[in-house]
C-alpha cells in the first residue's frame, strides 16, 4: 500500500516597515506551493514578539526599522533561538550593511528589486540549511577593506559627521573633548582611505557605515 508523504510548508515571518512591501512579498510567497506566511511585523520589537509566538522556519528581515536595525533584531532573536534562519531583504547594498547582517546571523541577503524567483529560491536554500548570497552581494562584500574596521566611538563620530555636525557639536553631543573628536576624525579618514570630511560622508553612505 502506497502512502502519500505530506511535507509541511515552509513557514515565513515577514519584517518590513512598509505595509505595501510586506503585502507584496506575502502575496509572492503565498502563491508558491509549499510556503506560507505566518505573520508580518513592521518594527523590530514586533519581529521579536511574533517570532516567539510563531517560531517561523524563515524570517525575512529588512535592515532599517522604525525602532532599530534589522541586524540588532536578528541578534535579539538568536539569543533565545540560536538556530533561527534569517534572510535579509533590503534596499541597502553597501559592503558594511552586508557584513553586519551576516555577522548578526543572516544566512541570505537579497536586494529589493531582484527577481521574485530569487526570493523563493533563497527561502528554499536557507530552509535546507544553506546560504544564499547572490553574485552582486558577494562582490560588494568582497570589496570591504579588511583593515577599515571602525570602533564603536568612531562609528558614532562618523554618524554625526554624516548629519553635518561640527567637531564642537560632536564633542558636546558625545561629552568628549573637541581634540578627541579631531583625533577620531583623522582615524576615520585614514581607515576610509579619504582625504576630507565630505569624502568620508560620501563613502560612509555608499558603504552603509552610516545612513541619513
Amino acid at each position: 500500500m502506497n502512502e502519500t508523504r505530506v511535507t509541511a510548508p515552509i513557514r515565513v515571518l515577514i519584517v518590513d516597515d512598509h505595509p505595501i512591501m510586506r503585502f507584496g512579498v506575502a502575496a509572492i510567497i503565498s502563491a508558491v506551493p509549499g510556503m506560507t506566511v505566518v505573520a508580518q511585523a513592521g518594527t523590530a520589537a514586533d519581529a521579536v514578539e511574533l517570532f516567539r509566538e510563531h517560531t517561523p522556519d524563515i524570517t525575512l528581515m529588512d535592515l532599517r526599522l522604525p525602532d532599530g536595525s534589522g541586524a540588532a533584531a536578528i541578534r535579539s532573536i538568536r539569543c533565545f533561538a540560536p538556530q533561527a534562519k534569517f534572510i535579509v531583504l533590503t534596499t541597502y547594498d553597501g559592503d558594511e550593511d552586508i557584513h553586519q547582517a551576516l555577522e548578526a546571523g543572516a544566512r541570505g541577503y537579497l536586494i529589493k528589486g531582484m527577481p521574485h524567483e530569487m526570493l523563493t529560491s533563497a527561502i528554499r536554500k536557507v530552509h535546507a540549511g544553506g546560504r544564499f548570497v547572490p553574485a552582486p552581494v558577494a562582490r560588494a562584500l568582497a570589496s570591504r577593506p579588511r583593515d577599515g574596521e571602525l570602533s564603536l566611538r568612531e562609528r558614532e563620530v562618523l554618524s554625526l559627521l554624516v548629519r553635518g555636525r561640527s567637531n564642537r557639536d560632536i564633542a558636546t553631543e558625545l561629552s568628549i573633548k573637541e581634540a578627541t573628536v579631531k583625533s577620531h576624525v583623522s582615524v576615520i579618514l585614514m581607515r576610509l582611505n579619504v582625504t576630507d570630511r565630505t569624502q568620508a560622508v560620501i563613502t560612509a553612505l555608499q558603504r552603509g557605515l552610516a545612513h541619513l
